[in-house]
């Protein structure tokens, strides 16, 4: 039984098209979810730019990844990690059942519910 090596993408918005992509793996996701998801991609493109998408890694944990283009010279590296630490913080909750999700329904994990 081999794991995925790559990254799974949950979703993404891309400044430079105005674009939201929603990975069709997780259509299933509750709508209020998907609907979070969005504001929080678009809105932090429209005040970062670049791209941001949201990915698991092989072993569950949902990373940000912010890039841009080499002539996008209003792109700030240091103000894009601090509003994906803000994001992270805010919303926590989200992103921590997101994980659970994803370890259980995606690569079949029993969650470890000792201590709660």
């Amino acid at each position: 039984m081999s794991k995925q090596e790559e990254n799974v993408v949950l979703c993404g918005a891309n400044s430079y098209e105005q674009k939201y992509y929603l990975n069709q793996q997780f259509q299933s996701l509750p709508q209020t979810i998907k609907e979070e998801l969005q504001i929080m991609c678009v809105l932090y493109t429209e005040e970062v730019g670049g791209i941001l998408t949201m990915e698991f890694e092989p072993d569950g944990t949902l990373i940000f990844r912010s890039i841009a283009d080499d002539m996008d010279y209003y792109y700030d590296d240091i103000s894009a990690g601090l509003k994906i630490k803000q994001m992270q913080q805010t919303k926590m909750e989200l992103l921590e059942s997101l994980e659970m999700y994803y370890k259980v329904f995606f690569l079949k994990e029993v969650p470890d519910i000792k201590n709660n």
